[in-house]
């Protein structure tokens, strides 16, 4: 428990540190929570030796340490670009609950990926979910702010109450609740399908599938931008982690079952996402849909059920993360500077703001898959998985969508470097720190994909399937 220990400590320093610091100290609490945040990363880079703790509720193994990792980097990048969003639009007397909050559904999902067993399981989910509804209702003063916080802790409420029902029905047949211990008793029985119907339905919402959707542009475009680029990266990343493991550790029984379901929601949350996604004007709503569609790739690798789908799943999260928060950084900046999140604002972006529109571009590129940058190789990996396993005609399909999403992501880049404007948005200085959170996140975009090939070298035997 190396990381969970380590990230606890991270936690209390700051809570610490926020209450006694000051007027004067709380100067230099941002600064501060980035730099002890970043060592805290830097030390859990590397793994250590797989075991169990408390009677096996607590798994661990190197391929957790890479997803933990890969979580860290994007609540990383996500701090960095946040300290210009408090120097700027929101109160700065908030600064200390974000940091604080942020960490704390951070070790919510250490929990979740880590699990044993479906009491830490739901412990860790609900740790990761409710702070995340006080994150998104940040602006207090901010009417859509406050819808945001609400309808998702709403739903959130609806989801987790649907997914305990599951998990109590699970146990009435089964007996226990450790993972180890499910899969030989469970049957395909009606009631275990009904219960295993259930759960999903409730994690599929954290992940937001089609039709579990219908609650992420309104929370993403209302929630501080911030907390948005937050809510599409780690939470999905760790929820969608957490589900191939289940399914294939507890549920392989009903594989016949899942993969049904499965193959019909990959196709309609790809799709229906890119229709949705080529009406928006908003950024934020419109990487919403771009997000719920990601989901959609991201599950392709679940379909896989193999130990090279598992790695896909964690590489394609990697470039995910730098491909994202790069874009939403750069609407960081321009929001915070303008208050502008139009696309149309966007037009002739390049005459003012080259470095930012060329971050943008990379970004855009990266998520429609277009080579040689780290999407496309991401992609690749997800449809060979998939196609390895026989699914050929739900990689084609796919690929079709993947193409039909190329408008919509070119369509930004067709306003910052094609689209004229006789007032465009004005040259913007962008903070240190976000630079700093641009300069990983491109690099990332140019050089994962360059150095795949340590996917053979990640753990593609560590997964244990």
């Amino acid at each position: 428990m190396r990381s969970e220990v380590s990230l606890l400590a991270v936690i209390l320093f700051l809570l610490l540190f926020d209450l006694i610091a000051g007027k004067k100290g709380m100067k230099y609490f941002q600064p501060v929570a980035i730099a002890i945040f970043a060592v805290h990363t830097v030390l859990n880079l590397f793994p250590y030796e797989a075991g169990t703790s408390f009677g096996g509720m607590f798994a661990y193994n190197p391929m957790l340490s890479v997803l933990k990792s890969v979580l860290n980097i994007a609540t990383l990048i996500v701090f960095l670009q946040a300290k210009e969003v408090f120097d700027g639009k929101l109160q700065s007397n908030k600064r200390g609950e974000f940091y604080f909050l942020t960490l704390i559904t951070l070790l919510g999902m250490y929990f979740m990926v880590s699990s044993g067993h479906f009491l830490l399981f739901f412990i860790g989910l609900e740790l990761a979910s409710i702070p995340l509804a006080t994150l998104a209702a940040l602006e207090k003063y901010s009417q859509k702010s406050d819808e945001a916080g609400a309808k998702y802790i709403l739903l959130a409420a609806f989801s987790s109450g649907i997914m305990l029902f599951g998990i109590s029905y699970l146990y009435g047949t089964v007996g226990t609740l450790y993972f180890e211990d499910m899969p030989s008793m469970i049957s395909a029985n009606a009631l275990q399908i009904m219960a295993f119907v259930f759960f999903l339905a409730g994690l599929f919402f954290k992940i937001s599938f089609v039709p579990f959707h219908l609650w992420a542009a309104d929370v993403y475009e209302g929630a501080p931008t911030n907390v948005t680029s937050y809510l599409s990266v780690v939470s999905k990343g760790a929820a969608v982690f957490v589900l191939m493991t289940l399914l294939y550790k507890v549920f392989g029984n009903l594989i016949v079952q899942w993969q049904g379901i499965l193959y019909g929601l990959i196709i309609a949350t790809i799709t229906i996402a890119n229709i949705f996604a080529i009406r928006q004007q908003n950024l934020k709503r419109f990487l919403a849909f771009s997000s719920i569609s990601q989901a959609g790739y991201i599950a392709l690798a679940i379909m896989s059920g193999t130990a090279f789908g598992m790695t896909t799943l964690v590489y394609y999260i990697f470039v995910y993360v730098f491909s994202n928060l790069a874009a939403f950084g750069v609407i960081v900046s321009i929001e915070n500077h303008t208050g502008k999140l139009n696309i149309r604002d966007y037009n002739g972006l390049y005459s003012t703001n080259p470095k930012l529109s060329f971050v943008m571009m990379l970004a855009m590129f990266s998520l429609g898959g277009i080579p040689p940058f780290a999407g496309f190789f991401s992609k690749f990996f997800i449809f060979a998985a998939a196609a390895e396993q026989g699914f050929y005609l739900l990689v084609l399909i796919a690929v079709v969508n993947t193409i039909i999403s190329l408008y919509y992501y070119l369509r930004v880049v067709k306003a910052m470097f094609i689209d004229s404007s006789d007032n465009p948005i004005p040259t913007i200085q962008t903070e240190i720190y976000n630079r700093a959170s641009l300069f990983m996140c491109t690099a990332g975009i140019l050089l994962v994909g360059i150095f795949s090939f340590f996917m053979d070298q990640i753990g593609v035997h560590s997964f244990g399937m």
